[in-house]
This record gives C-alpha cells, sequence and structure tokens, in this order.
C-alpha cells in the first residue's frame, strides 16, 4: 500500500450530539426478515434475545436498549439473523432517531436514560 494512497473515506453525521458522556459500542443480533435497518434506529430485545425494531404498539411491546450505530440490512427472511454493531451509551440527537413509525422518540426517552443512552435535541 502508497503512503498516499486513500483507504477509506469519512461522512460526518448528526447523530451523535457530543462526548459529554462516554460513547460505548456494542453488537446485538438482529431478527432477520425486518428489512433495511437505518444507523440511528432504536432497537429492543424480543424474549428469544434477538433484537428488534423498539415499538410501544407492538403487540407485545419491544422496549428501546440500544442505537444502531451503522445501516444494516437483515434481508427478508426471518429465519437468518444479522449482527450489527450498536450503540450502549452516549448522548445522542434525538431529531437524528428513528423508530418503527408508530412511536415518536420521546416515547423512549426514559428508557434509554436508565441504560446509559441520553437524548437531546438540536439546536
Amino acid at each position: 500500500m502508497k503512503l498516499n494512497e486513500q483507504v477509506g473515506s469519512y461522512e460526518p453525521n448528526n447523530l451523535v450530539y457530543d462526548t459529554a458522556f462516554p460513547i460505548q459500542a456494542g453488537s446485538a443480533k438482529l431478527k432477520g426478515g425486518q428489512g433495511l435497518l437505518l444507523q440511528g434506529t432504536i432497537i429492543g430485545k424480543n424474549s428469544e434475545g434477538e433484537y428488534l425494531v423498539a415499538s410501544s404498539t407492538a403487540t407485545t411491546p419491544i422496549i428501546a436498549d440500544v442505537i444502531l450505530a451503522d445501516d444494516v440490512d437483515t434481508g427478508s427472511e426471518p429465519g437468518k439473523s444479522v449482527f450489527a454493531e450498536t450503540y450502549i451509551s452516549g448522548s445522542f440527537n434525538s431529531d437524528a432517531l428513528l423508530t418503527d413509525g408508530t412511536d415518536k422518540v420521546s416515547v423512549h426517552y426514559d428508557v434509554l436514560r436508565t441504560k446509559g443512552i441520553y437524548l437531546k435535541a438540536s439546536i
């Protein structure tokens, strides 16, 4: 590899609000068949230990637990799980977070705070 060769790129986003609280990464086993999940999606764990998009309105509510760190394609087959990087703590821009479309991000504020994830609105 040449010393002056470009090996990658970085595109900043507005997901991380600040570094007032340490950002820690983890991993999650996402349940297959959810399609493309975008960075910043709030996800939670089901009774089988698989992660799905958090939803307070689902038949069995999926309680928010972590934030997806990158876009992940879980495919269209429900039986195939996919591992993904997540944020397990930190301070995040609430305006950049995503839900299942039936919830507002504010529904998940309190439970995420108990897990070390702090949400702040951008100014």
